[in-house]
């Protein structure tokens, strides 16, 4: 069945696990099942992106630039926010009326609060890539904890009467899927590899490795703190940790521990190598929607440990890892000295990673949404 998709997201020039996953799906969509794909973005404008996209595929910029916003004033960001919104609104409308789509995709950025008011004749499809818990999260130290919560009720609420009316809403984990209760169209697909190399890790070097930006939502913070537990016993082994961003308060807290073994190393583009360089891998977030620098760890033979934190890893981790109490510094710690301590598990768990990672190939998960497709546009067309 050939089908024209609209897949809405704000830019794809960020390195980061939304702009990877739509970019692996696309190529696959556009060249294995022969889709149109049309990826409409509102920001970025002439910016490459990040990830390398099939000549198949057609990007539409529609030019509303929500960068902006950055540095100005409250009062100014929300007045420019809602400008900018009716522009957006008006300029996706005429653009899917022109592209007349089958089914139009929704990242859950801005459009997610009118996309269902066009009228296009297109399928609304939502995918989030965030957990419940921590979508539409509203903090900030300047407004009071009731204050946040009222206006944090206010927005999910708000959020939940525009899901209800999409034809489907995809999540990435079952562990997500079950905290949306108040829905009926809600359905899990996971996140796909971003690659399954040939050479894998033989998980004898002394070094462990975690990845990710440099935000607060990784728990890097965290990570060091248990580091400097596991580095009195292991002073032989090495932590680096690979991403991009602000680093002072992570260089603060490896100076403050007197650390020698722990690195924090910019990103690369080819990561797959770092990986199979190394014999454990770390996931110490706060919170995820799908994370995957764990499936990018499994692919790559490593054994992980990570937080149990909400969502995605309870639903990759088997027996090729070692989940440990969300923000337990003591526990991660132990954990990583287990593996370092024991080879034979170490080793074991590693092949039992790249056999799990199996399922998350891209024919599988692409196969998923193929389903989902046909089943939408033949309830549509019946």
């Amino acid at each position: 069945m050939s089908l024209k998709i609209v897949y809405c997201i704000p830019s794809l020039y960020y390195p980061s696990g939304m702009e990877r996953v739509l970019t692996l799906k696309a190529n696959y969509f556009a060249e294995v099942y022969g889709y149109e794909i049309i990826i409409v973005i509102t920001d970025g404008k002439n910016k490459k992106p990040f990830y390398e996209l099939s000549p198949l595929i057609k990007i539409i910029n529609l030019d509303i630039n929500y960068d902006d916003l950055y540095g100005k004033s409250t009062f100014k960001k929300i007045f420019l926010y809602l400008r900018k919104q009716r522009i957006f609104k008006k300029r996706l409308r005429d653009c899917l009326f022109k592209i007349k789509p089958d089914i139009t995709i929704s990242m859950l950025r801005r459009e997610i609060n009118f996309i269902n008011s066009i009228k296009d004749g297109s399928i609304k499809v939502g995918e989030i890539h965030f957990s419940k818990a921590n979508y539409r999260d509203f903090k900030s130290e300047k407004v009071s904890s009731f204050i946040q919560k009222v206006i944090a009720y206010f927005w999910m609420s708000q959020l939940i009467r525009k899901l209800k009316k999409l034809n489907k809403f995809v999540t990435l984990t079952e562990e997500d899927r079950l905290l949306w209760t108040e829905l009926a169209n809600v359905k899990t697909i996971n996140n796909p590899l971003s690659f399954l190399p040939e050479k894998t890790s033989q998980c004898i070097n002394r070094q462990v490795i975690a990845a990710g930006r440099y935000v607060p939502q990784k728990g890097f913070d965290l990570l060091i703190e248990a580091w400097s537990l596991v580095e009195k016993k292991h002073p032989d082994w090495k932590l680096l940790i690979y991403g991009d961003g602000d680093r002072k308060l992570l260089e603060n807290i490896i100076k403050t521990n007197n650390l020698n073994n722990c690195f924090l190393e910019h990103s690369t583009q080819d990561i797959a190598a770092k990986y199979a360089e190394s014999s454990i891998f770390v996931l110490s977030s706060r919170y995820e929607g799908m994370p995957m620098v764990l499936l990018e760890a499994i692919a790559t033979g490593l054994p992980l440990v990570s937080f149990d934190c909400p969502c995605g890893p309870k639903d990759i981790i088997n027996n090729d890892g070692i989940l440990v109490k969300l923000g337990d510094i003591n526990e991660l710690a132990e954990k990583i000295c287990f593996l370092i301590e024991n080879e034979k598990k170490r080793k074991e768990m590693g092949l039992n990673a790249r056999k799990n990672a199996e399922r998350f190939k891209i024919d599988h998960i692409a196969l998923q949404w193929k389903n989902l497709f046909e089943e939408l546009t033949s309830n549509i067309k019946q």
